[in-house]
């Protein structure tokens, strides 16, 4: 059995919400996973899901599944890439200094009251405690090529970014008025050895943009080129490095992020 699992999520249409459509988010989903496979991942080890099948329910499902599966001892590498619009919901666990935690918007994506519905958006302190269940000697390797933040950067193409429905601080008082926020202080500890590839900065927004009449993620397109430019043995910093450069120089104003250990910085995909 391959030691390797991947899911790969691309969202340009939600079901709710016809207005945030977006171009470029279904080929960045395509496109990873083509990647994946010529690093040496079999067909059956890489699931795509795409619009109408990336709810939340079918995300989890299948991120559960390989978590479950290298708890086994029968995988020990997870790539996790997802491409979509990201937002944020009010901390319920009082241990964000914004009072807001970042998520990512599925599917079905809907809104409830004056926050979006937690069964139907899928939030950073989710994904925390799944992952915190891999074993130590698992890699676990996420893109992110959706916005961490709307702060009003001007931009010359389609943000991945969608407000919450109401301002983050003022639900949090309320919330906090009406006794309802969690007591958990600390969030579990994530054992796995974390590659965490991200779109941009936390105070910037993601491009959904059109290269050469085709939709991409600006992040997606430009570290893809930059592993065909440099070659699959090219490290993780080489790869970042390269990408920061020709997307500042296209006029992409996103920087990029790459935050893992100094051993994994200079390992390459190809490698693992």
């Amino acid at each position: 059995m391959s030691a390797r699992r991947a899911l790969c999520v691309g969202i340009n249409h939600f079901k709710h919400l016809p207005d945030a459509t977006l171009n470029g988010c279904v080929n960045d989903a395509i496109d990873m996973a083509a990647m994946l496979k010529t690093m040496g991942f079999a067909d059956g080890d890489v699931m795509v899901l795409t619009d109408a099948q990336a709810t939340k329910a079918a995300i989890m499902q299948r991120l559960t599944q390989m978590v479950n599966e290298a708890g086994a001892g029968a995988v020990n590498h997870i790539v996790f890439s997802l491409s979509s619009h990201g937002t944020q919901v009010p901390d319920v666990s009082g241990d964000e200094k914004d009072k807001a935690d970042e998520a990512f918007c599925p599917n079905d994506l809907v809104q409830k009251g004056r926050v979006w519905d937690p069964d139907h958006i899928i939030n950073d302190d989710e994904l925390n405690a799944l992952f915190a269940q891999l074993p130590a000697n698992v890699l676990l390797e996420v893109y992110l090529d959706t916005c961490h933040s709307g702060t009003g950067m001007k931009q010359l193409w389609p943000v991945r970014y969608l407000p919450p429905p109401a301002p983050i601080e003022e639900v949090w008082a309320e919330m906090q008025g009406a006794k309802s926020l969690e007591a958990r202080p600390n969030k579990p500890k994530v054992k796995a050895q974390r590659i965490l590839w991200a779109g941009c900065r936390a105070d910037q927004t993601s491009a959904d943009a059109n290269f050469n009449n085709r939709a991409n993620g600006a992040f997606t397109y430009f570290y893809l080129k930059a592993l065909k430019e440099l070659g699959g043995k090219a490290t993780r910093s080489q790869v970042i490095a390269h990408m920061r450069g020709q997307m500042k120089e296209a006029g992409f104003e996103q920087i990029p992020q790459l935050e893992t250990n100094a051993t994994q910085r200079e390992r390459s995909l190809a490698e693992d």
